[in-house]
């Protein structure tokens, strides 16, 4: 069975409060920066919670644009304000782990990286010998990130804008 092991990172505008709350607030369901590539619904309660419940839905082709969603859900395992959030995949599409970590930056902005470490089941599993579903997960993330930078760039308390890096480790 496939495992994918990916770090993805960025060189983000705005300190790490601010980027904490853009965090929170997509996996709040805001749908404001993953999108187009994903959605993210609580089950019961926020998603700074530990044992808190999150459902995701990767859409293939864009949010509202056809195509396979892709479906999971995922439970806060660890909460450290404006420095990490630690996800468990606990059903559906993955099964593995997130993390977001936030580290700030001497021109006040923030580093901000996702780990990601899960093996794809069911359908998934079959698509995934077929696919490179990490270097798609990668490119998401990647182009997520870029548009997070470009909301905290726009926001008036975001100092001089950093620009967007990612790399997969």
């Amino acid at each position: 069975m496939k495992k994918y092991e990916l770090v993805d990172e960025a060189l983000l505008a705005a300190g790490p409060d601010a980027v904490w709350e853009a965090l929170l607030g997509e996996l709040s369901g805001e749908a404001r920066w993953w999108v187009p590539d994903n959605t993210f619904e609580p089950v019961d309660g926020a998603p700074d919670r530990v044992g808190a419940l999150t459902r995701i839905t990767v859409h293939t082709k864009g949010v509202d644009k056809g195509g396979k969603k892709l479906r999971f859900t995922a439970r806060t395992t660890a909460v450290q304000r404006a420095e990490r959030l630690a996800l468990e995949y606990v059903e559906g599409a993955f099964r593995g782990t997130a993390e977001f970590t936030l580290t700030p930056l001497e021109d006040g902005g923030t580093r901000l990286a996702m780990s990601f470490r899960a093996s794809p089941q069911g359908q998934l599993a079959v698509l995934a010998n077929l696919v490179d579903v990490g270097a798609m997960h990668t490119r998401a993330t990647r182009a997520a990130f870029g548009r997070l930078n470009q909301l905290l760039a726009a926001a008036p308390s975001a100092p001089s804008a950093a620009p967007a890096a990612g790399r997969t480790r």
